[in-house]
């Protein structure tokens, strides 16, 4: 079954992604979550967990550092208070914790596990695990290869956001230069850092363009976007689409979870794998209701790659700035202190608080007179003239980022031998009650079906209505109190 796996940093965040369209969210734990600034609380997972599964959602949570050898009893016992709570599966990257006791808990194989050949996920399989994380660097025929090796396992794959400079999972430089371990979740982050190129006599490189190549960031790659090859994922065999994000902000996962979560909806409902097929119908996970049109490069964005799906992808690095560039949306035509005269592409429209970059370098708009911009600081026009303008802060748009998702339930009202029983999904109670004859009866017929639809801000919408009982009267105050009391 196709699901959409989205990060939280915390339970804000969480319930952000579901609200957004996830049908699981991965989350980390009090310790040993590989993200040191993302660790959460064992009564706060617990919320999260009861959030979550109200609404048919999945919670993961990952326990995927390297472990030293004095830290195994504790993350067992971790463990067993994550099962304990509800947790539905764990992302665990050191194999030793296998040799622990365990609780009866599914298994995840973190992509820091180097999950890359049939060989290696045929091992993880036969230990346990329901489920590999691939390696973000594979290609579409080597997924299809280890799903062909290996068809009984789940293939969990990247599709969006920051991508390491080296091999999943595989990255020491931070340990090596600042006693910093990524896999113990203290990465220093090296990759976005500027950097000279020197040849072997200690001279600087120099570009295509001729000038030096100094202080620039050359190991900073752009953001993995594989929306548009989800299908061909799917052929291959891969079973989530992962987004990358446990450090990002509700506004980043809202969006980002919405744009995947349409890009799913509008497949083909079946898709035909040569080897059965793929279900979507009934993972829709909903009804949502938005008020803003997601969009990648409207929040934190470095530009998009497919990063290897079909070949070496090119120029994958941004020399330029590690931060978010945001959405190209015009050229620069001249530049006079803090006022810029630009050629806006069709249809853009900015506003006072914007952020803007020019060649990495970030400002925000002060005030827009037609097609010249004042900013909030002073600029050397011979450096940003007849330049690409991008925009990485619209507020217009972070101001409308809210989705709301409600869960579609039948609602059956019955008349039994005392009173009634009103039935809203699985949730059903009776409720005794005089049957006294209604004098028009379409009304009261109307009133009974309005009444019970009211779910307000519950999680539920209704679907539709079923009444199986002659028409009474029964004030609309006992319908509310009724509905309130089934729902709970």
């Amino acid at each position: 079954m196709l699901s959409l796996l989205s990060p939280a940093k915390n339970k804000e965040v969480a319930k952000a992604a579901i609200q957004a369209g996830a049908d699981a969210i991965y989350i980390g734990a009090p310790a040993f979550g590989a993200r040191q600034a993302a660790g959460n609380s064992l009564e706060d997972l617990a919320e999260v967990v009861s959030y979550a599964h109200t609404y048919g959602v999945q919670v993961l949570v990952t326990l995927n550092t390297l472990l030293h050898k004095e830290e195994y009893p504790q993350a067992a016992a971790l463990a067993h208070a994550l099962y304990k709570i509800g947790v539905d599966a764990l992302i665990i990257q050191d194999l030793h914790l296998l040799d622990c006791d365990l609780p009866p808990i599914r298994l995840h194989a973190s992509t820091q596990c180097d999950n890359r050949t049939p060989e290696q996920v045929k091992r993880l399989r036969d230990l346990g695990f329901k489920r590999v994380v691939l390696a973000r660097e594979l290609g579409i025929a080597d997924i299809r290869a280890i799903h062909e090796a290996v068809p009984d396992i789940e293939l969990e794959a990247f599709v969006h956001g920051a991508l390491c400079v080296s091999y999943s999972g595989r990255c020491y430089i931070s340990e090596v230069l600042a006693g910093r371990s990524a896999n113990r979740g203290a990465c220093a982050q090296y990759c976005r850092m500027a950097y000279d190129l020197l040849d072997a006599e200690g001279n600087e490189v120099r570009d295509d363009k001729g000038k030096p190549i100094h202080q620039r960031y050359l190991l900073s790659l752009q953001d993995m976007d594989r929306s548009a090859y989800l299908e061909e994922l799917i052929e291959a065999g891969v079973t989530t689409f992962k987004i990358e994000g446990r450090l990002k902000d509700a506004d980043y996962v809202t969006n980002i979870t919405a744009y995947y979560r349409e890009k799913i909806e509008n497949l083909t409902p079946t898709l035909s794998t040569g080897r059965g097929s793929s279900s979507l119908e009934g993972r829709l996970g909903g009804v949502f209701t938005r008020s803003f049109v997601p969009n990648p490069e409207k929040t934190f964005h470095r530009g998009g790659i497919d990063y290897f799906l079909h070949g070496r992808t090119p120029h994958m690095a941004n020399w330029e700035t590690p931060k978010s560039t945001g959405e190209y949306i015009g050229e620069v035509v001249e530049v006079r202190g803090d006022t810029l005269r630009v050629r806006l592409r069709e249809g853009i429209l900015l506003h006072n608080g914007d952020g803007l970059t020019i060649a990495g370098e970030g400002f925000s708009v002060n005030g827009v007179d037609g097609n010249l911009i004042r900013v909030n600081k002073t600029l050397s026009g011979s450096r940003y003239t007849n330049i690409s303008l991008y925009r990485n802060l619209d507020t217009t748009f972070v101001k409308n980022l809210h989705s709301e998702r409600r869960i579609p339930v039948d609602i059956i009202f019955k008349e039994t031998r005392n009173g009634f029983c009103i039935k809203i999904g699985e949730k059903e109670r009776s409720f005794n009650y005089p049957h006294e004859p209604a004098k028009n009866e379409a009304k009261a017929l109307e009133t009974i079906r309005t009444q019970l639809t009211k779910l307000g801000d519950t999680p539920y919408i209704a679907r539709g209505v079923t009444i199986e009982s002659r028409p009474y009267f029964i004030p609309i105050s006992i319908l509310n109190e009724w509905r309130r009391n089934t729902i709970i």
